[in-house]
């Protein structure tokens, strides 16, 4: 696809969409330049590359920028036009639930934090004090994310039809697109007592996430 010092890649190290460009690009086994964005005070390449959107992630091949990670990783697309396209129906969907709850805890963290710099930026004791201020204010909010619900996406991903789409040997589109939230999901169990993948509702999205 590319040669050295062709591939550059803006992200953002805590960003689900950002390792999911990244496992695709490892997979590949492309060299390719990472450059970490700063999102409260984006690069002037960054808005150039993303004009519209203006967020991560972006790659850029031969001075030509990519942006979305979906769009990223496409040539892990199954050959089959049929699978094709219900990979893609499924990394939408995915995506679409996901986000949502990655949101919620986004507005946690800024809350909290009073306007600081949550991630990348104060020190590790400042995020301490004031996980205290975030478990008071989760206690309020987690009803909104209503548990049940996330339970029952995750359980319609459970299922012989989506775990096709699964590679058991080698990775496949639909492996990076869900395998890029897999370190998120133990924050929403850490944060907020939800376990995404949860062996007794999901056995076969469960054993998945530990191959």
């Amino acid at each position: 696809m590319a040669g050295d010092g062709e591939l550059k890649l803006l992200g953002l190290w805590t960003s689900p969409f950002v390792i999911r460009a990244r496992l695709a690009l490892n997979l590949k086994g492309l060299r390719y330049e990472y450059v970490e964005e700063d999102v409260r005070n984006n690069s002037q390449l960054l808005l150039a590359s993303n004009p519209v959107h203006k967020k991560v992630s972006v790659l850029i091949h031969g001075g030509k920028p990519v942006a979305e990670s979906q769009v990223i990783v496409h040539y892990l697309l199954p050959a089959d036009p049929y699978d094709r396209a219900t990979a893609r129906f499924w990394a939408m969907y995915v995506d679409d639930k996901a986000i949502a709850a990655l949101e919620t805890l986004e507005d946690a963290f800024r809350d909290c934090s009073r306007g600081k710099r949550y991630f990348g930026g104060d020190s590790a004791a400042f995020n301490y004090y004031n996980f205290s201020s975030f478990k008071s204010w989760n206690s309020r909010r987690t009803k909104k994310i209503k548990p049940n619900r996330v339970y029952y996406y995750a359980s319609i991903h459970d299922s012989q039809t989506f775990l096709r789409l699964l590679s058991p040997k080698n990775a496949s589109y639909m492996d990076v697109v869900l395998g890029g939230y897999l370190g998120w999901f133990g924050v929403f169990q850490r944060m907020i007592g939800v376990k995404v993948l949860d062996a007794a509702r999901t056995p076969l999205l469960a054993a998945w996430a530990e191959r």
